[in-house]
C-alpha cells in the first residue's frame, strides 16, 4: 500500500522546499485526495499572512463556494501568523471549517464533533477578550450556526452541501 505522501509512479515521497513530507496529489474541492494525474482543485498556498479582515474576506469566499477545506487552510494560516492573544479564535474557526468539510463528506461523528469544538473555541476567546465582533466577525451567531448543524447532522440528515450550508462569517447584516 502506498503512502499518503508517496508519488505512485516513483515511489518517492513528495516533500516542500524545506524537506517537509508533503502530498502532492491532487484533491476535490472537500479536500479529498485523488489519483495523480486527475484533475482536481488549486490548494491555497499555505504560510500566507494577510490581515485580519483579508482573511476573513478570502475564507467566506471560499466558504461561499463550497471550499469549507480551502477556507481552513486560510484559517490555519491566521492561526500560525496572527498575535497570540487570538489563536484560539483562529484556531477555532479552522475547526469550525473543518467540521463543515466533514459534514460535507457525510463523516457525522467526526463533522459534529470538529463544529462543537470550533464553536466551543470561539466563544472560549470571545469570553475572554471580551470582543464580541472580532474583525466584524459574529462569533455569537457562528457558534450557533455550528451547534444547529452539528444537530441537524447528527439527526440523520446525512451529508450537506457545504456552499449551501456556508456560515456568515460577518453575520446576515
Amino acid at each position: 500500500m502506498e503512502d499518503a505522501g508517496t508519488d505512485a509512479g516513483t515511489g518517492a515521497r513528495d516533500r516542500d522546499a524545506e524537506g517537509r513530507a508533503r502530498s502532492a496529489r491532487p484533491r476535490d474541492g472537500l479536500g479529498r485526495p485523488l489519483p495523480y494525474g486527475a484533475h482536481g482543485v488549486e490548494r491555497q498556498p499555505e504560510g500566507v499572512v494577510r490581515a485580519p479582515r483579508e482573511t476573513v474576506g478570502e475564507a467566506q469566499a471560499l466558504l461561499d463556494a463550497g471550499k469549507p477545506f480551502h477556507a481552513h487552510e486560510v484559517f490555519e494560516d491566521a492561526w500560525k501568523s496572527g498575535p497570540e492573544e487570538e489563536r484560539t479564535l483562529w484556531r477555532g474557526l479552522a475547526q469550525l471549517a473543518v467540521g463543515l468539510t466533514h459534514a460535507a463528506r457525510g463523516n457525522v461523528t467526526g463533522g459534529a464533533r470538529l463544529l462543537r469544538r470550533g464553536a466551543g473555541a470561539v466563544e472560549e476567546w470571545a469570553a475572554g477578550s471580551g470582543v464580541r465582533r472580532p474583525h466584524g466577525m459574529d462569533v455569537e451567531g457562528l457558534a450557533r450556526w455550528a451547534r444547529e448543524l452539528a444537530g441537524r447532522v447528527e439527526s440523520g440528515g446525512g451529508s450537506v452541501d457545504a456552499g449551501a450550508e456556508a456560515p456568515r462569517l460577518r453575520g446576515t447584516a
